[in-house]
């Protein structure tokens, strides 16, 4: 199947070498413009500051699904040395805001920025997000703290991206509908006084490539990256003596978790106080028969195209196995949000998109390349740094809820300081998204106080003895 990225204007060639698309700000550019585009990012490293690339502003526009994606999302053709320098930022208009008495705005003054981070195949990667900088004075211990927050799914298409959801919290335009859900965490967290970067993961709003979706190194490295950038951005009252939290649920909660287990090697600068980690996508090969003929079943889609992308082997078993309706199935997904695809391809079984009529699970599960390649996702493998408040629907059915207590067993059993919270709710209906949503809500309360406590400097207490007792 062909990986370029589903665009109005991109017509980029699959690189052989890395079977990922070639990077459109690299194809065919002059010496000499890219000499200026890595003076830019140089100044960018020093200022914290770079306007947009004169070639994006010559370029056609991209559109996805009706959306035009500002030229800010296409990333310059040569990217800062290091990983979280800032290569540029622009004042990001909240959707939802209102002035303060003292005339500042409710909840805060958000940044929209762009930052070096390091893909999975160890190659730079411009990532997007946003910081806010909250109206609400931190009263706890020590300066600011920081929390990085990894969105749950929002899509594939770039503009699904959460920083682009912050400013515009709900999208009804052309083909698409996007519902930014994480702006309740994101000012419940702001109202504590601690400031908030948002990662839009790799790929997700920048326009060179297509979101690798739960890629675990990936996400992990865009989160860690995002706290470092933070601390640049132009009005900023986070330094590097900030505590740092990390927040996700569901896509961010496995982001999350992944960062909690790399950041010792990975982002050893970031003060990392807590992590908390809701409903993470541990196992995926578990993960993709949860979401299977599911309402999301256009999510595994999205994993498939961004696997696909990233990964030679798993791309050699969609070549040979996902038929012409399928491939056609996953290119149309690439450019949908939550909303578009839940209409789009709700409750799909992806045997209807293999040639030999095989659900795409039991076709990784067959092939030795594939289920390798799906395995080096798997979470659980490395001991996080710090505490990790691990939280579970014991009735979740699409990021299943004995995967993610097994994540908390993974942990406990190398010595981890984990609070497992299983949260106990009725059934409130089979693949139909409420098992899996309605924790989202219920736990964020206890789950922002909890990470609040650390980055007041409060010990966390671990209930790793009760998980024999726990669901």
């Amino acid at each position: 199947m062909s990986l370029n990225r589903v665009r109005s204007r991109d017509t980029s060639p699959v690189d052989p070498a890395s079977a990922r698309p070639a990077r459109k700000g690299r194809r065919g550019t002059p010496p000499g413009r890219r000499l200026l585009a890595g003076l830019v990012a140089a100044g960018a490293v020093c200022a914290g500051l770079s306007a947009v690339p004169a070639s994006a502003a010559t370029e056609p526009p991209v559109v996805s699904r009706g959306v035009t994606i500002p030229a800010f999302y296409t990333p310059p053709a040569e990217l800062p040395p290091v990983n979280g320098a800032l290569i540029r930022t622009e004042a990001l208009p909240l959707g939802l805001s209102i002035p303060g008495l003292d005339g500042r705005p409710m909840p805060g003054t958000a940044t929209r920025l762009m930052y070096r981070s390091t893909d999975s195949a160890g190659l730079p990667v411009a990532v997007t997000g946003a910081y806010i900088e909250p109206t609400a004075a931190w009263k706890g211990g020590g300066p600011r703290p920081l929390v990085a927050l990894a969105s749950g799914t929002m899509g594939q298409g770039d503009q699904c991206a959460p920083s682009f959801a912050l400013q515009h919290p709900l999208t009804l335009k052309g083909d698409t509908v996007s519902v930014g859900y994480e702006a309740l965490a994101v000012y419940r967290i702001l109202a504590t006084g601690a400031a908030v970067v948002v990662t839009d993961y790799v790929g997700l709003g920048t326009t060179d490539r297509l979101h690798t979706y739960v890629n675990r190194l990936d996400q992990a490295h865009a989160l860690l990256d995002a706290a470092r950038a933070a601390r640049a951005v132009p009005g900023a009252s986070v330094t590097a003596a900030s505590r740092t939290g990390l927040y996700g649920y569901s896509q961010g909660g496995g982001a999350s978790a992944a960062a909690a287990e790399l950041q010792p090697s990975y982002a050893p600068d970031v003060p990392l106080a807590g992590t908390y980690s809701g409903a993470p996508p541990a196992d995926l090969t578990s993960v993709m028969k949860g979401i299977d003929g599911s309402a999301l079943a256009g999510a595994l889609a999205w994993s498939i195209s961004g696997f696909a992308q990233s990964d030679p082997d798993l791309r050699a078993v969609v070549d040979a196995h996902i038929s012409d309706a399928g491939k056609a199935a996953l290119k149309d997904a690439s450019t949908m949000c939550v909303g578009d695809a839940l209409f789009g391809y709700g409750f799909t079984r992806s045997s209807k998109w293999t040639t030999d009529g095989r659900s795409i699970g039991d076709i990784i599960a067959a092939d030795p390349r594939a289920k390798a390649a799906l395995d080096k996702q798997r979470i659980g493998g490395l001991q996080p740094a710090g505490p990790v408040r691990l939280a579970t629907g014991v009735q979740d059915d699409i990021v299943p809820h004995a995967q993610a207590r097994q994540l908390a067993v993974d942990w406990c059993g190398k010595g981890a300081d984990i609070t497992y919270e299983a949260v106990k709710l009725p059934n409130l209906g089979d693949k139909i998204l409420t098992n899996h949503l309605v924790p989202l809500v219920t736990d964020q309360g206890d789950a922002i106080s909890w990470l609040t406590d650390r980055l007041s400097g409060k010990p966390a207490t671990s209930n790793c003895w009760t998980m024999p007792l726990q669901p």
